[in-house]
Parts: C-alpha cells; sequence; structure tokens
C-alpha cells in the first residue's frame, strides 16, 4: 500500500475529528445529539456518529493521539484492511454500547481507539510472526494504561471501551484467523 495514502487516511480522520469538535463548541455543543443515546431510537444513528463527536477538547487530544498512532500500526496492513478492521469496531462495538450502555450519551473515538488496540495484540495472537509481537509488546508498554479504561467511572463509556475491545479482538478473529480443516490427517 502507498504509506502516504494512508497516511492521508488517517490525517484526513483526525482533522475530521477536529473539524466536528470546533463546529461542536461553535454550535453550543448541538452536535451531541449526533451521540450514541442507548436503547433509543434517537440514538441509533449513533452508532456510526459518535466515534467522530467528542465531549471537550481534552476528550479529543486524548482519544486523537492514540487514535493516529494505533491507527497508523494498523495501516500497515493496507486501507482495505484498515477501514474492514475499523467498520467491525464501530458497528458492533456501538451496537452493543447501544444494546446494552448505561444511560446517557455516548461520544468519543476511544471505543475505536480501545478496538485499535485489542486488534493489534489479537494479531499477535493469530498471526504468531516477529514482528506482529513486537508490535504488540511495543504496544502493550505504551497503552498498557488503556486497561484501566474498563473500569466503571462517572463520565467514562467504560462500555465503549469494553465494546470497542471485544469488537477489536472479533475483528482479529475474523479477519486473521486460518479455518480449520474438518478432517484429521492419519
Amino acid at each position: 500500500m502507498d504509506a502516504l495514502k494512508g497516511f492521508k487516511t488517517i490525517a484526513g480522520l483526525a482533522f475530521l475529528m477536529v473539524a466536528l469538535q470546533l463546529l461542536n463548541v461553535a454550535t453550543g455543543y448541538s452536535l451531541m445529539a449526533f451521540g450514541l443515546i442507548p436503547r433509543t431510537l434517537q440514538g441509533l444513528p449513533g452508532i456510526l456518529t459518535s466515534p467522530f463527536l467528542h465531549g471537550s477538547f481534552a476528550h479529543l487530544s486524548a482519544n486523537l493521539i492514540a487514535f493516529v498512532i494505533l491507527g497508523s500500526l494498523v495501516m500497515i496492513e493496507g486501507l482495505n484492511r484498515f477501514v474492514a478492521i475499523s467498520a467491525i469496531i464501530i458497528v458492533l462495538g456501538g451496537s452493543l454500547v447501544w444494546l446494552f450502555g448505561f444511560a446517557g450519551i455516548h461520544v468519543g473515538a476511544s471505543g475505536w481507539v480501545f478496538g485499535l488496540w485489542a486488534y493489534l495484540l489479537s494479531r499477535a495472537w493469530f498471526h504468531r510472526s516477529w514482528g506482529n509481537l513486537i508490535t504488540a509488546a511495543v504496544v502493550a508498554a505504551l497503552y498498557g494504561g488503556l486497561i484501566l479504561g474498563f473500569l466503571p467511572r462517572q463520565g467514562v463509556s467504560f462500555e465503549g471501551h469494553l465494546f470497542g475491545a471485544f469488537a477489536g479482538f472479533i475483528a482479529a478473529k475474523v479477519l486473521l484467523s486460518k479455518p480449520r480443516s474438518r478432517f484429521n490427517a492419519g
């Protein structure tokens, strides 16, 4: 894959998140209406829109740095793979938050970030190559603290973190695990 195309995609998504945050602030946070609201028809579109919306610039910056780094590591596998992984994380993770999340408006890219993190760690499990193991070790060392995001805290969608990570694992399972033969040799 053309590395420049991958970088432009990650940068474009990051720019979109920043632009939406600026618009959100300029409109008195009116875009929060597009957040994910569990078990409501109004909140259903939030499955797709909530990863691009943030509650503050601090919230955005916390997610943006991790998104750019982890997204770039996933992008190494190619744009199509990045899109497939991201789609699984956003749709599956968001759907699970919509079904099981606590009441309130859920926004932020952290579910996506946790999904990318879990995908990279799971990739090392399914493809036991030195490159994947080294990447997983670096990701675990740099972002091992993300595990604290699974703990319930006021104002934090730990469900988004949990279900995003679960969706990242499922993406790795679906896209990377080798099919097993139905017949045993011997």
